[in-house]
């Protein structure tokens, strides 16, 4: 990622969390319209969920410059995932509901320059959990 996406990103994110509770809940009120089979991966109280989302988000933008630091971190997760039989498409529609998200609760605010930076760090993302997903199945 270039600096600029990484200050794109972080800039406004900052803007978002004010409204984390919101935006946590937008975020998973979308990904359920976008694809109803999803909320049965969900035991925990959503709330709670939308909490550790906002939480991993936090983490990951405040780890963009430091791949060493935040790769290996979701490799883990997109490890975990297999665990909860997260499948290649529902990054799809986890990348679309996160975009939509943010444009709701960013406003004027998600520039298409903003918005191309989130789509980068997120395809960066994505990919990795699911490369890390697959050398999990395989190695099964």
């Amino acid at each position: 990622m270039t600096p600029s996406q990484i200050d794109n990103i972080r800039e406004s994110f900052a803007l978002v969390r004010p409204i984390s509770d919101q935006a946590g809940t937008i975020f998973y009120d979308k990904l359920f319209e976008l694809d109803p089979t999803l909320r049965g991966m969900f035991k925990t109280d959503i709330r709670e969920q939308s909490k550790k989302l906002m939480q991993m988000l936090a983490t990951v933008v405040g780890s963009l410059d430091k791949p060493d630091v935040l790769v290996p971190a979701v490799k883990r997760l997109g490890e975990r995932h297999v665990d909860y039989q997260v499948r290649d498409s529902h990054y799809d529609t986890v990348g679309e509901a996160l975009l939509w998200t943010l444009g709701t609760g960013l406003g004027e605010a998600f520039t298409e320059d903003v918005k191309a930076s989130w789509i980068a760090a997120y395809t960066l993302l994505a990919n990795t959990m699911k490369a890390a997903a697959q050398e999990k199945i395989t190695a099964c």
